[in-house]
Parts: C-alpha cells; structure tokens; sequence
C-alpha cells in the first residue's frame, strides 16, 4: 500500500503528542511492507525543535505553505490511501485539497477527537468542518464509545472507527537504573489538566516533603509555586521516556476535561508508561475499566488519601499487570494492522457504493 500522511508533526515532540503516535504508528505500518510519504507543514517552532531529522521507515518532506503543497499533487493522487491528521495549519484548505485531488481512500486521523468536536460546535475549529467529515471515507479517532456513533449519525461521517494511540514495545520496556522518584508526571502544561496535577501531585508533595516528585514537560507558566521536592524537566525527549517511567516508582496519568467527558480516550503517555512497567495512579472516565483493570492495571486516583497511602506501599505487580496487557493489546504492531485492516474496509466501501452510484 501506497500511504501519505499530512500531519501536524512527526519530526519534533516539542509540545505535542502526535509526533510520538506517529512514530509508532509509521514504524509499524511500514514493517509490514508499506510504502509511506509524511508532508509535514514547516512551522518555525517545530523546525527550532526537531529531534527527529529522518526517519528510516518512511519519507519526511516538508512544505511551506498551501502553494507549495501542490508539487506532491501526483503523491497524492497517486496514494492507495491518504491520511490528514488533527491540528494541521489550514487543515480545512488542506482537507478540501486532498479530497478533490486523491484518487485513493481519504482518511481523518483525530489525535483530538473530544477538543476537535468541542470547537466544531464552538464554531472556532480550523483544521475541520462539519461538511468535510462526509468527505472522508474514515475517520479515525483516538476516542471509541459513543462517539464513533456520534460521528457517523450527527456528522454524516461514513465510517467512524476508534485507532487509539498505541506504543513501540521495543522502545518503551523497563530500563534498569534506581528509584528516583516516588511519583512523576510527564505532559504538556494544559490549564485544564492544571488543577487535577495541583491537587493530586503538588498539594501531596507539600504534604510529603519526605517524598521526592518530578515533573517533566514544557509550557508551565512561571507562577507555579513548585515545592522544593518537586523536581522539574522542562522538556524530555522520546528516547528518554523509558528511563524516566523506570526511574519512577509510581507516574500519574491526568486526562484532558473534553476527553473525561467523552470518555474512551486514552493517552499515549498511558500506553508508554504501562509498556514500561511502572504503576499508573489514574484519574477516572468512562472506557479505562476497557483498557486497563483497576485495581489489577491501573490505579484509581478518587482520593487524595489513597495515594498517600500507595506511595508507603509497593504495587509494583500493578506496573508488570499492566505492561502484560499493553503487550497484548496495544502495541504499535497490533495498530498497524488495525490501521491497514480499516483503509481497506474503507477501499472496499467506497468501491461498492461508487458502483452503485454508477448504476
């Protein structure tokens, strides 16, 4: 199979989540013999960042604007399958291009789903329109349940299928080294993310000066009152995130508002730090019990009490629980071959009602 992806960014992590799950996804897909193109839009912040320049799996070319996108017109018209993701610049301009000139499936790939439909309703989202989602033979979303019914019923869209975020096992496992922290974070500042991280992470810190804490990830506003104990990692590249969760007796996942209301969307820092075997203490929303067992795989973080009382307790086999079951299920490898399973579900699709349509 012939693939082009236009995503927000597989050549930086600065700042985003999709690059890390496009990675993985990629590396997957072309191991199993694809053939894939990534048109990535050259934004200085990105370009300031790179840590990735390129990659041995697939193409990386950049381009500058909606002009110059046009010299991969017969890449794309030629694809067996073209994907545009979430948060790309111009992604409506972008999404209206690849529908008119692609010949093959046309995919949307949502990293966002919950925040995408969010500002759809909002009427303030600019890389999707509500006219556009009919226009793609799949949309693909990081969030499963009920909104995969929401799509195809309320936006027209004529296949909705969940493609959570996955891992690369052979990046992400336990790393050896000693205990450097009692509990970790690692994301992105997001004000709504903010007050979960205070109370369940800042507040106990001060609480537990004994105890050491690390936060790692970009954007944090400098007013942030950090407790001493409170270690602080401005930016941690991909390829030290193993070492990082291994050196983390417990890592703390926090979940965005839009994606606890939808629920049925987990985050690739959740799959990476299970794959290393670390325990995970969770905040709660609709779908975990789906993808990880509490108490079994996963740490329910309601009370702020319980994770006092975890961090004086070993729940080590809750980390090697989890990393069993990630292996199982949601490996970079297991998605690839759900990915290639959907464009030609979609390929098959479009075929038959376009011969209908013909009669």
């Amino acid at each position: 199979m012939k693939l082009v992806v236009l995503g927000l960014s597989l050549s930086s992590s600065w700042g985003n989540g999709h690059a890390t799950t496009y990675r993985a996804l990629l590396s997957a897909f072309a191991a199993r013999g694809h053939d894939i193109l990534f048109l990535e839009r050259d934004i200085p912040w990105y370009a300031r960042q790179r840590d990735l320049q390129q990659p041995d799996y697939c193409r990386l070319s950049f381009y500058g604007d909606l002009t110059e996108l046009d010299t991969w017109r017969d890449e794309i018209a030629s694809a067996d399958a073209v994907i545009v993701g979430s948060y790309v610049p111009d992604g409506i301009a972008v999404g209206h291009y690849v529908q008119s000139e692609a010949r093959g499936v046309v995919a949307f790939y949502d990293i966002d789903t919950p925040v995408t439909l969010a500002r759809l309703k909002n009427g303030d989202c600019d890389y999707l329109s509500e006219n556009l989602i009919s226009g793609y033979d799949i949309y693909l979303s990081f969030t499963g349940g009920p909104t995969l019914d929401l799509l195809e019923q309320r936006y027209r869209s004529p296949m909705a299928r969940a493609l959570y975020c996955s891992v690369d096992h052979s990046a992400y496992h336990p790393v050896e080294g000693r205990k450097r922290w009692d509990m970790s974070y690692l994301g992105t500042y997001s004000a709504d993310r903010q007050p979960t991280l205070e109370r369940l992470l800042i507040a106990l810190a001060r609480r537990m000066p004994e105890m050491r804490f690390c936060v790692a990830g970009p954007q944090y506003p400098p007013d942030i009152d950090w407790p001493d104990n409170v270690e602080r990692i401005d930016h941690l590249p991909p390829a030290e995130h193993a070492a990082f969760y291994s050196a983390s007796r417990y890592t703390l996942n926090v979940t965005r508002a839009d994606m606890i209301m939808a629920g049925w969307s987990p985050s690739v820092r959740l799959f990476e730090a299970a794959a290393c075997g670390t325990p995970i203490i969770s905040d709660i929303w609709p779908g975990l019990p789906d993808l990880l067992a509490p108490n079994r795989e996963v740490l329910l973080a309601d009370k702020v009490e319980q994770i006092f009382l975890w961090l004086h307790e070993d729940r080590s086999a809750v980390g090697l629980a989890a990393r069993d079951r990630i292996l199982a299920d949601h490996t970079a490898l297991a998605r690839a071959a759900q990915l290639e399973e959907y464009l030609r579900g979609a390929a098959a699709k479009a075929t038959v009602c376009g011969t209908i349509a013909a009669e």
